[in-house]
């Protein structure tokens, strides 16, 4: 007796596959400059026309691959007599801003002195920080920045920032998580993070013996500022209080 033949409908589904298979994706990790990795960050989330202050501009390196009028750009750093943590711009005014303060400290004598012409370079740590040293005062510096950065860009402004780990009084200190923390207490939310591992090997003039694992790389932190979240000094205690704003459910439909 024969089987009886059955018949499988196509299961009906609304959804329809869009787009084309390709690799030429920007990724989270490249070994580049960082002229080269910023132009992929710009392109998924700054669009073409978008006012960008880059407020640790220095001699514009991080501009080189991008041509000059693809965004409105404002170039500012202690040179041209703009300090990061006192912006000329109003508030809310902003589409991006770029932050790249130096990664390490140095409170004078000959500590870091290797790091001085890199301070040089990017002119932007010329005010002298008398409460805090080292890490401490790398951190005061991006946590101001910030704060400044917040108050100037618009809502859902994106806020790009360049950090680097060290190793401060032998003890790590991971850099771009404590940037993380804070900037998210303060209304921040994190967008996204690019790893970029350096073109050639760092080295020293000396050593005797080799403690911790030489850092080669640096992040790009991407930050937005978020509609729902109100940034307060912190209390007493240490704790970092939010104010939750009440915010209506974005509509899906689109026109």
């Amino acid at each position: 007796m024969l089987a009886a033949t059955v018949i499988v409908k196509p299961k009906k589904t609304k959804r329809v596959a869009r787009g084309v298979a390709t690799n030429e994706l920007i990724f989270s990790a490249y070994q580049a400059t960082n002229d080269m990795v910023l132009p992929h960050i710009l392109k998924l989330y700054v669009p073409e026309g978008s006012l960008v202050a880059d407020v640790t501009y220095g001699k514009g390196v991080f501009w080189k691959s991008i041509p000059a009028g693809v965004y409105d750009l404002r170039p500012t750093d202690l040179r041209t007599g703009v300090d990061c943590r006192k912006l000329p711009y109003g508030d809310t005014t902003m589409d991006c801003v770029v932050f790249d303060p130096p990664y390490m400290h140095t409170p004078g004598g000959t500590a870091h002195q290797n790091h001085q012409n890199f301070e040089h370079y990017y002119y932007n740590n010329g005010t002298e920080n008398g409460s805090k040293k080292y890490h401490e005062a790398v951190l005061d510096l991006y946590f101001k920045g910030a704060r400044e950065a917040y108050r100037v860009l618009k809502f859902e402004g994106i806020y790009i920032v360049k950090c680097q780990d060290e190793v401060c009084a032998n003890q790590q200190r991971l850099t771009h998580v404590e940037i993380c923390n804070e900037l998210t207490a303060m209304g921040f939310t994190v967008e996204d993070l690019f790893v970029v591992l350096r073109m050639n090997k760092p080295g020293v003039s000396r050593m005797l013996r080799q403690v911790h694992a030489r850092k080669n790389h640096s992040y790009f932190l991407v930050f937005r500022k978020a509609k729902s979240v109100r940034y307060l000094p912190p209390r007493r205690n240490g704790q970092t209080a939010l104010h939750l704003a009440e915010e209506k459910p974005r509509s899906t439909s689109r026109s």
